[in-house]
């Protein structure tokens, strides 16, 4: 992995985009929580997909999920093999989703956390689609993978809900507020 030094300017934007009460919330902090938000509502959504009738499409876009959180995994760790890596495919048997998710997911957790802040914020390098080297600050891509994860999770509600299914509430809000009268 090639690093780089980020511009001060940002880690400073990003760290008062997270503060909170005076309580200074890190970045893998933020990572972490973020990760463990999309776990609890892939798992919600995973179980859904259980009751489908027709599964097959939402077992599609959840192997995504996994397929490109291990694709982006080993292009920051400059695997060679990995533009062969597909987005899409391998499509894993239903009763293998969990498991998978449960794997990668821990990798990335492992990842954020063997991290230091300067190194989340610091450039890296990998190989493109195209074969050409591309850069990007490190805590970019698990960031678009948490948001990745939130818009294909929304396209698996509309699945669920198409079949005549209830979808379950996943909203980020629903984790933190608590009615207080």
């Amino acid at each position: 992995m090639s690093l780089a030094r980020v511009d001060d300017r940002e880690q400073d934007r990003w760290k008062i985009l997270f503060s909170i009460n005076s309580s200074r919330m890190e970045m893998k902090e933020y990572l972490t929580e973020t990760f463990n938000y999309n776990d609890y509502a892939n798992k919600l959504v995973l179980e859904k997909i259980k009751q489908l009738p027709e599964k097959d499409e939402a077992i599609k876009f959840f192997s995504h999920l996994i397929n490109s959180m291990n694709k982006w995994m080993a292009r920051i760790h400059q695997d060679p093999d990995a533009n062969k890596l597909d987005w899409w495919k391998p499509a894993y048997p239903l009763n293998e989703l969990e498991e998978r998710w449960n794997n990668c997911l821990k990798a990335w957790i492992d990842f954020i956390n063997s991290k230091t802040e300067e190194e989340l914020f610091a450039i890296i390098q990998y190989e493109g689609y195209d074969g050409g080297r591309w850069e990007v600050p490190l805590k970019d891509i698990p960031l678009q993978l948490n948001y990745h994860s939130i818009h294909h999770r929304a396209q698996i509600q509309t699945m669920i809900r198409k079949q005549g299914l209830e979808p379950d509430f996943v909203d980020y809000i629903g984790t933190k507020y608590k009615k207080v009268s």
